[in-house]
């Protein structure tokens, strides 16, 4: 009878311990929750109905124009972006004074010979950006160097092969077309031993700020996305991952990776911008919910870049023009004298790619266009 007792009197004890541990951990993860409230005004400030149109197209009319990526020096805007014309990836640079028109300068990660040890092909991505809202969008040096993310592999073709991520730097001018010099070795790769099983083939975009404030414990966070534990497009997702550094070349992936993900299709692309005391995180979603086949970019917030909140109403962009009728994505989102304007990747019905913008206000329209197709190019 004594046994009996205890064994109740033991039960109703962690019974009780475990609904508590369960109130306490819904009570903290309620805490870092973003209101309904707040993240419908984060939509009203961040919206662009405007489609102004293509703002960079290749020349080239089978060649493939990607990602871009905006950063300011003095009363000049640069963009790097990427090109893929069948081989792989390059990542190319172009300036404007408004946004809108914009030159090519060059190349600043070209592809490597055959001869070199070092990656095939390079996708690029600027870091330590300013990334305050309405800020000055000018990239910052560390250790008297400027850095640059990229992914890659040794592969030829359309994202071909076991993806990593690499790190490239330089000490001369960013806002010039030259060669970065990459790190011998990727900083991050799918083999790696506290890699995730969502991670295990493909880790694509990084994007890299400067938290001077170390919300994680260090002052330099990475958002990358990654593809690892699908086997086939059918079933392909994508999710999106945190590491974080001290020094930009080890890096640490976050434990409870990962941070954002739709248990469908893909979730990637992330850039992050701070408003006020808050943080949005722009990104892509393709092919969910279930049925959906199409692509598009959203947002979510959070208080301390680790926890997000996810928005949940109308999509930021999503096809609607000859110009983006198949797929609007890969976000770049700024807001300069009073108007946002969202950088995305358009591609068309024929699968042409280039840069598109939209913008808060109406500010007129592109009179660039895809030109006729002359071949299409295998990815």
């Amino acid at each position: 009878m004594f046994k009996f007792a205890y064994m109740n009197k033991l039960f109703a004890f962690l019974t009780i311990a475990l609904i508590s541990a369960m109130v306490s951990a819904q009570s903290k993860s309620d805490s870092f929750k973003v209101s309904d409230t707040h993240m419908q005004e984060v939509y009203e400030r961040i919206k662009t109905p405007h489609k102004y149109g293509m703002v960079l197209i290749h020349e080239d009319t089978s060649s493939m124009i990607d990602c871009a990526t905006i950063f300011r020096a003095d009363s000049n805007w640069y963009m790097t972006y990427l090109v893929y014309d069948g081989k792989g990836y390059e990542t190319w640079l172009a300036t404007s004074v408004n946004l809108l028109q914009w030159e090519t300068l060059g190349t600043v990660l070209p592809y490597t010979t055959k001869e070199s040890k070092e990656w095939n092909q390079s996708a690029g991505y600027p870091a330590l950006i300013d990334y305050v809202w309405g800020g000055t969008y000018e990239i910052k040096s560390y250790e008297d160097k400027f850095w640059m993310s990229y992914f890659g592999s040794s592969d030829e073709g359309y994202e071909r092969g076991k993806l990593s991520i690499g790190m490239a730097y330089t000490k001369e001018s960013p806002y010039t077309p030259h060669d970065w010099k990459r790190l011998p070795e990727p900083v991050m790769k799918p083999e790696d031993a506290d890699a995730g099983i969502w991670e295990r083939d493909k880790l694509y975009k990084s994007s890299i700020i400067w938290d001077t404030a170390k919300l994680t414990g260090s002052q330099f966070v990475m958002y990358y996305n990654a593809v690892g534990d699908t086997s086939s497009f059918k079933s392909w997702i994508e999710r999106i991952g945190i590491a974080t550094s001290d020094d930009m070349v080890h890096w640490k992936r976050y434990e409870r990776n990962p941070v954002l993900e739709h248990d469908i299709g893909l979730t990637g692309d992330a850039v992050i911008q701070k408003i006020d005391s808050l943080y949005v995180m722009f990104y892509y979603g393709a092919f969910w919910p279930e049925g959906r086949k199409d692509a598009f970019n959203r947002f979510a917030c959070s208080y301390d870049l680790l926890h997000w909140t996810d928005w949940e109403g109308d999509d930021l962009i999503k096809p609607s023009e000859d110009f983006d009728l198949k797929y609007a994505h890969k976000p770049c989102v700024i807001e300069w004298n009073g108007i946002v304007y969202h950088f995305y990747t358009a591609v068309n019905q024929k699968e042409q790619r280039g840069l598109a913008v939209a913008t808060s206000k109406d500010i007129g329209n592109s009179t660039i266009q895809f030109k006729e197709i002359s071949k299409k190019l295998k990815r």
